[in-house]
């Protein structure tokens, strides 16, 4: 059997989640009229999804029901795990449309109120893995560079951080999205740091290089004044080896300076292959083919796919928003009570011999 993350690792809260502050208040309700009656009926309860998808949130899903199934005894709060079974399957498992990725058995008044939690942790998580995986497919080897956090609350960044490193992002954001697995934040020399520096893109990168180059690979923004050419080439010749790579983010609505004088025959707004092409080429004939070129600003899977369809000389994408739009959603379903069929009309046990038994 594979490894699955530690309880430990999500911070859940704990009591919280046993008194059904998180959850669908009908779940609550049932919980509290089956040990109300003294009624504990033994469920098969199943979990699927509706997709194609690479399966996320199982881990963290499993930690809930591990820690937070039970009941309220008189000294407190009596664990229900070793009244259940569990069978998962795993982090980053690909799943089929309505393959069962989840089973629990055992009595439902244990459980029946943690439905909605571990439902919602695996849609998140399996939503930015299936679209991170996507344009990851669509860049091939190049790496792609996990930059959403901005976009959401930021209580969801631990776990789409781990998300997103389970479905091939090289690198993430922020220390939070990092932490599941010991990793640390990256990112480039911003844009406020470059107007901190009176909008000199060189002084504010050589300042950066000068304090993190040992602990990072240094990465520079270059359209604080929409002449990327240009301000790669400057940064570059005052950094050196000291400097991993270039970042380009013009706006949609600009078209950079470069790109002024042959207009007519693409698209010429925003970052775009040519505007790479340009990049590429003066770096090169200046003797920096070692540096790389991040292109970032509205990329998704098919924007990455045109990119690539084209040989632009892309080395990373910074992929943000995105990441995070979309659906997948769980479902779970009462296919069996006490040992018998008994689900709703049209649902029916789906057994899964991929399934693995959770110790």
């Amino acid at each position: 059997m594979r490894e699955r993350l530690h309880p430990d690792v999500f911070r859940l809260p704990v009591d919280r989640l046993r008194e059904g502050y998180y959850s669908d208040a009908y779940f609550n309700f049932t919980k509290e009229l089956l040990e109300g009656e003294d009624k504990h009926p033994r469920v098969l309860m199943q979990v699927f999804q509706k997709d194609h998808s690479i399966l996320g949130g199982i881990d963290e899903a499993v930690a809930i029901v591990k820690e937070c199934a039970g009941r309220s005894g008189d000294s407190g709060w009596v664990n229900g795990w070793g009244e259940l079974e569990v069978r998962a399957l795993y982090e980053g498992d690909d799943i089929s449309p309505w393959e069962t990725v989840m089973e629990i058995e055992g009595d439902y008044s244990l459980f029946v109120h943690l439905e909605t939690v571990y439902l919602g942790c695996m849609a998140r998580r399996t939503l930015v893995m299936r679209n991170v995986r996507e344009v990851k497919d669509a860049a091939g080897s190049k790496e792609i560079l996990f930059f959403p956090a901005r976009h959401d609350h930021w209580l969801v960044q631990t776990g789409d951080g781990w998300a997103a490193h389970v479905a091939g992002a090289i690198g993430v954001s922020t220390d939070a999205q990092a932490s599941w697995w010991g990793g640390r934040g990256v990112g480039t020399v911003p844009h406020g740091l470059i107007a901190s520096y009176g909008g000199d893109t060189v002084a504010a990168a050589t300042a950066f290089a000068r304090r993190f180059a040992g602990e990072m690979n240094v990465t520079v923004l270059v359209d604080f004044e929409n002449d990327s050419v240009r301000t790669a080439l400057e940064v570059a010749d005052a950094l050196g080896e000291d400097l991993w790579g270039v970042r380009l983010d013009t706006s949609e609505n600009l078209v950079d300076r470069s790109l002024l004088g042959e207009m007519g025959e693409f698209r010429p707004t925003g970052v775009n292959p040519r505007l790479v092409e340009r990049v590429r080429s003066a770096l090169d004939d200046a003797g920096h083919d070692r540096v790389r070129i991040v292109a970032s600003g509205g990329f998704d899977a098919e924007k990455i796919r045109l990119f690539e369809s084209l040989g632009a000389p892309v080395d990373a994408y910074g992929v943000g928003s995105s990441l995070l739009r979309g659906q997948n959603d769980f479902t779970a379903d009462v296919v069996e009570v006490d040992g018998r069929p008994c689900a709703k009309v049209g649902r029916q046990r789906k057994p899964n011999p991929r399934l693995d038994p959770v110790e």
